[in-house]
């Protein structure tokens, strides 16, 4: 039996055996429903009075949901048997903290009985997918946008950033946008998230951001409930906000120089290599224009060797960028249970969750 894979975001879990150039079989929602104590659900709960997320900007952060919704995944979705249970391999993100790793170890192995376990850095496994072992990730997710440099499969620590902003930070300042302009129409927060996938992109720089803020074109959306919204200059403020984060009211650099000076802090001799091998992944990266503007920023930028973005191999599927971890995470699971480089179950028993720390880099 292949292993599975598995890639726990903080708003989508991909999760299948492990087939290299395929999307994952499964990608559902993090985001649980718990049932009132009673079993009994009353028309006064609204659902997120009801639901609850497992994973927060990245991290396992309600460990009792995280187990059902695996037990949903490993057991209803990809038909484990129970006694039969075989190998996995998680996606880590950046900087995720020891005790999780130890968490993650101890729940896999005494409450789902695995045969072996493996984990590695999301950054790592993202070059993987595009056949480097060498280059720089930005991973703008859900919860939490990550810029790691990753030298010879190794993530540069040091060097690497974490930024507690994400698709749901953009989400927001959209929603908040369109309130402003649609005065009359009450717009659910699940809408906005919608209405960004289907309307949000890049300007091609900030002239032309500019200019839209002046003149858009403005287009006609009906909400699911009847409700008609009008969105014109709105939907470049999404992709803006990662070049221009004053936007958001934080006073940092755009993505962009926020790479530059990353790289800064690793050896001169490694630079080249790193920058001229970017990788964008994350389902915001995948919105229209991103990745134009993000190459001409980078060619604006001062340093003098500038980010090159890595095209994905023609083999692969063409959303490789939303998918990317769970997709080098399927590659490696080809290479670590078969050279039995995991984690194993004697392994665990004698050393307990900490033996994570040794096997798993």
């Amino acid at each position: 039996m292949e292993a599975v894979v598995v890639d726990a975001g903080s708003k989508l879990l991909k999760a299948g055996f492990a087939v290299p150039d395929q999307d994952p079989a499964m990608i559902i929602p993090t985001k649980m429903k718990r049932m009132p104590e009673d079993g009994q659900l009353n028309d006064d709960l609204a659902f997120e009075d009801i639901s609850v997320d497992p994973v927060v900007r990245g991290f396992i952060k309600d460990w009792d949901a995280m187990e059902d919704l695996l037990h949903h995944v490993l057991y209803t979705g990809l038909g484990w048997e129970i006694g039969n249970e075989g190998q996995i391999l998680f996606t880590d993100p950046l900087s995720t903290p020891k005790a999780v790793r130890e968490r993650l170890v101890q729940l896999m192995f005494e409450t789902f009985n695995i045969s072996g376990f493996y984990a590695s850095e999301q950054a790592v496994l993202s070059l993987y997918a595009v056949g480097r072992i060498s280059g720089c990730t930005v991973d703008i997710g859900h919860g939490k946008i990550d810029i790691a440099p990753v030298c010879e499969g190794a993530v540069q620590h040091i060097a690497s950033k974490r930024f507690e902003i994400g698709g749901i930070d953009l989400t927001k300042l959209l929603a908040q946008e369109l309130r402003k302009s649609n005065p009359l129409v009450n717009i659910d927060i699940s809408d906005v998230e919608k209405l960004k996938e289907q309307y949000a992109c890049c300007a091609e720089d900030q002239v032309a951001y500019q200019n839209a803020q002046k003149s858009c074109l403005a287009e006609k959306h009906t909400l699911p409930d009847g409700q008609v919204i009008t969105i014109e200059r709105e939907k470049y403020i999404v992709g803006e906000a990662l070049f221009q984060p004053s936007i958001l009211g934080l006073e940092e650099h755009g993505i962009v120089e926020q790479l530059v000076r990353s790289i800064s802090t690793v050896s001169t001799e490694n630079h080249r290599q790193l920058l001229e091998n970017t990788v964008l992944c994350g389902g915001t990266a995948s919105m229209i224009g991103f990745e134009e503007r993000f190459q001409r920023e980078a060619n604006l930028c001062s340093s003098s060797i500038r980010p090159a973005l890595v095209k994905p191999p023609e083999y692969m599927p063409e959303n490789l960028p939303r998918n990317s971890a769970w997709m080098g995470g399927a590659i490696l699971a080809k290479v670590v249970f078969p050279q039995n480089q995991h984690v194993t179950k004697a392994e665990y028993d004698e050393s307990g969750p900490a033996v994570v720390h040794k096997k798993c880099f």
